[in-house]
């Protein structure tokens, strides 16, 4: 009995089998109305990063050629890169090879786009995936706690420095650990560059540990803040009130009963972040010299490189878009209420 006060008891008159069906349809509703977003998202990214690009000042023809070129050397450059059709034909043009799935090669070294993100993606990745987790492993049990006792020591201490967290510039963490960890007698860990997995998996450990660090402080006081506001409210749920009535302990009422329905809002953030910090780990690439997705987007648009740009901002929409489609699949799993309305 005691698994049922997760959630207010609802009777229905519907067997298993018609609750798998119906949330395998819900299912198929979601994915299908997210892919449809997806194409309205792309379309309108990648069409707007075209005509946005294309207004900067200069001229890209200029950047490939060299400032000792001549005007006939950079006239011949910007037919080569056909950078003197207009905009919305070049746009169309580079739709359809992405269908094929060639998106072009850089203007400025030739190498294929795809080429260049397959090598800048894995890295950024890796860096994202593992602040988010060590985001969420210090935010969590704090949250908890400070959910649990109120007003308490851990509560206002955590609230406090969360506080001061958020309202800091992501890159004066990364100074200040390079300086603790990297700087002087203390050089621990190195201030730059990155080491691959399959190179040398001890240092490619040590290399990520300061960009995953700087990452992670501002978004561990944020989902702390929102985990523990969620839970004060679902602690004083009626279905809760009977679990301690029943005798339950503080721990199976926090984790079993009380957690899952106030974990809604931090899975939205956390994904929504994951999407936003895959393209936006601009500054702490720069600052560690780390050769990731943020990195190369720079890059591109001081090079006026504008297929290597369009590329990594199609990647950034695409990531969005699906991580948050999956995010939708996991409430299906997470609260029998939306498999219920399904």
């Amino acid at each position: 009995m005691a698994d049922t006060l997760s959630a207010p008891p609802t009777t229905t008159a519907a067997g298993p089998a018609t609750r798998r069906g119906g949330s395998r349809r819900f299912a198929v509703r979601r994915v299908r109305k997210r892919l449809t977003h997806l194409l309205l998202v792309l379309l309108a990214v990648t069409f707007l990063s075209f005509v946005v690009v294309d207004l900067l000042p200069g001229d890209a023809a200029v950047v490939v050629a060299g400032d000792n070129a001549t005007p006939e050397q950079v006239q011949q450059v910007r037919e080569e890169l056909q950078l003197d059709r207009p905009v919305l034909v070049r746009y169309v043009d580079w739709l359809g090879g992405v269908v094929t799935g060639d998106l072009g090669r850089s203007f400025r070294t030739g190498q294929p786009v795809v080429e260049a993100l397959a090598q800048r993606i894995p890295v950024t990745f890796e860096i994202t995936i593992i602040a988010q987790l060590l985001a969420l492993l210090v935010a969590v049990p704090l949250a908890v706690y400070s959910a649990y006792r109120p007003g308490g020591l851990v509560d206002r201490t955590s609230m406090t420095i969360g506080f001061g967290a958020a309202a800091m510039p992501t890159f004066v963490f990364g100074m200040v650990l390079i300086v603790l960890f990297a700087g002087g007698v203390s050089s621990i860990l190195p201030a730059t560059g990155y080491t691959s997995f399959f190179e040398d998996p001890v240092e490619n450990i040590r290399s990520i540990i300061l960009p995953c660090l700087t990452l992670m402080i501002a978004e561990a006081a944020v989902y702390r803040q929102l985990l523990r506001s969620d839970m004060v409210s679902t602690l004083q749920e009626d279905f809760i009130l009977m679990a301690r009535s029943k005798g339950l302990g503080p721990a199976r009422i926090l984790f079993r009963h009380a957690l899952r329905p106030s974990s809604f809002s931090l899975i939205t953030l956390s994904g929504v972040n994951i999407g936003r910090l895959l393209g936006g780990t601009v500054i702490v690439e720069t600052l560690f010299a780390i050769p990731g997705l943020g990195q190369l987007i720079v890059q591109a648009v001081f090079n006026r490189d504008y297929m290597i740009l369009q590329g990594a901002l199609l990647f950034v929409a695409v990531a969005y878009v699906v991580i948050n489609m999956l995010i939708d699949l996991l409430y299906l799993a997470l609260d029998p209420r939306v498999r219920r309305d399904a």
